[in-house]
């Protein structure tokens, strides 16, 4: 999955939020000063050619709808991040969270706790 610029992904929480939009649309959601109509146009169509949107056409205008899910974003980005910055190891991952977040013993139990619920359900 491609990663997002910050203004990419600013854009695409609307549509996770709000679902289909025409940029017209889109531009009434920012608070004064709002963005230009085509700053917005130029990242919808970037997300479109990325594939996280994609458009219907009514007349000479395009309804744009998500195509990948905020879910599917997330875990995308997650999986890249354990890939890139922890060598593919999500032990790493929750070995670096205990430390950097000086968890308790009896947090670190909560989380063992919720991982053998959501593995017994498996």
């Amino acid at each position: 999955m491609k990663e997002l610029t910050a203004k990419e992904e600013e854009v695409m929480r609307h549509f996770w939020d709000k679902g289909e939009l025409f940029v017209k649309q889109l531009v009434e959601l920012y608070p004064d000063p709002k963005p230009h109509f085509n700053t917005l146009s130029t990242y919808v169509r970037s997300l479109e050619e990325k594939g996280f949107l994609s458009h219907e056409t009514f007349g000479s205008t395009y309804r744009y709808y998500e195509v990948i899910s905020e879910e599917a974003y997330r875990n995308g980005t997650l999986k890249n991040l354990v890939k890139k910055h922890f060598a593919n190891s999500y032990l790493s991952v929750v070995s670096s969270l205990i430390k950097e977040q000086d968890l308790t013993v009896s947090e670190v139990r909560d989380l063992l706790d919720e991982v053998e619920k959501l593995h017994n359900k498996k």
